[in-house]
């Protein structure tokens, strides 16, 4: 995707140092700076502490990240255990994103193809960068499936701006190109379809109002932030067309983990008959369970991110504490959206019902059995 005309990813290999680059997203919209990822650690630390974000890109990063374990400093990269022990730590960076796990085995996995350390090198690079492409190219699927959503939409309003509420960032930044829930946006915006976006501001980390309007606003896009719990009032009355989320892991049944507060968009889009659509490649669904609000592991993070808020004061980006400064919060990361709330998912094979059945007939080769 483009940022003032220049083309640019949220991670990429540097083939002059051969380096692995990301943006950091810490600190959009305010300041564009990269991020050299060189070590194991600095690979746990960008996924941990949200230098990178979003399902698809933290499968990406892992998948390098295994490339990054073979060729840092001091590292045990011919030895199997070493490189095992390596690949535990980083899947073990954070708990919920289905793609990090996914990521990183296959790149595990083709490295362990290969005995001699030069081949093992090679095999491991060559098949996160297959991970990165891939994952850019599933964006650009969801987009091209998902138009035919928003053209619908379209041809009923007589070509009157498309509303379409989202949730926290589910974009390029997220994905590599093009991302999850933008993804059908940018692809009808690209087709001269009239389309406007509530953005979630996405608390406690304001993923939408920093990174989906920052995004949305390089493309051109017609979109207006909104506090997360503005949604139901706009639904209320009729001012939301769509709603498009992403998710970070999705059961083969069809249930949902995405940020924090998705659910109570689903159950709002639900009661005013409003269509919710979750957009997601395969390397998110959990082929192994069906049950998401037991089964899908919720991560916890630390509580100040509640209790602070960083922003641009005077020309510098600041945090300040929000509560009284000895209040305890609570930071749950993401919820559950039941399957029942979901009209259909949006993939790179085409759109299906949220039911196993559908996802199935999609995805054929994951059949159990």
């Amino acid at each position: 995707m483009k940022v003032d005309g220049k083309e640019m990813r949220p991670i990429w290999f540097e083939r002059a140092s051969e380096t692995v680059q990301v943006i950091d997203q810490r600190f959009l919209p305010h300041e564009l700076i990269i991020k050299d990822l060189n070590t194991v650690d600095d690979v746990i630390h960008a996924i941990k502490e949200m230098v990178v974000r979003g399902a698809p890109l933290i499968g990406a990063t892992g998948a390098l990240g295994v490339y990054v374990s073979l060729v840092q400093e001091n590292n045990g990269g011919a030895n199997n255990q070493d490189l095992e022990t390596e690949c535990d730590r980083i899947k073990d960076a954070r708990p919920t994103a289905m793609n990090l796990f996914w990521g990183v085995d296959r790149v595990r996995d083709a490295a362990l193809t290969e005995t001699d350390y030069d081949a093992r090198v090679k095999a491991a690079l060559a098949e996160a960068l297959d991970v990165v492409e891939e994952e850019a190219v599933n964006g650009q699927q969801i987009g091209r499936h998902g138009l035919s959503i928003i053209e619908d939409i379209s041809r009923k309003k007589g070509g009157k701006p498309v509303n379409i509420l989202t949730h926290c960032n589910a974009g390029w930044l997220a994905c590599v190109e093009y991302g999850t829930a933008t993804a059908p946006i940018y692809t009808a915006f690209d087709h001269h379809i009239d389309v406007h976006v509530w953005v979630d501001e996405t608390r406690p980390l304001n993923q939408g109002a920093r990174l989906t309007a920052w995004e949305l606003g390089k493309h051109g896009i017609h979109h207006t932030v909104i506090t997360d719990n503005a949604g139901g009032h706009l639904m209320q009355h009729g001012m939301v067309d769509v709603v498009m989320v992403g998710t970070d892991r999705t059961t083969r049944a069809g249930d949902v983990a995405n940020k924090i507060g998705t659910y109570l968009k689903a159950l709002a889009a639900r009661d005013n008959n409003i269509p919710f659509y979750v957009a997601l490649p395969s390397s998110t669904f959990d082929w192994d369970i069906t049950d998401g609000i037991n089964d899908i592991p919720i991560e916890e993070r630390d509580p100040d991110e509640v209790r602070y808020v960083q922003g641009l004061c005077h020309g510098k980006v600041q945090t300040v504490l929000l509560p009284p400064e000895n209040s305890p919060a609570a930071n749950p990361a993401f919820d559950v959206t039941p399957a029942r709330l979901v009209t259909g998912f949006i993939t790179e094979r085409g759109v299906c019902n949220a039911t196993e059945a559908d996802i199935m007939a999609l995805f054929p080769e994951k059949r159990m059995g």
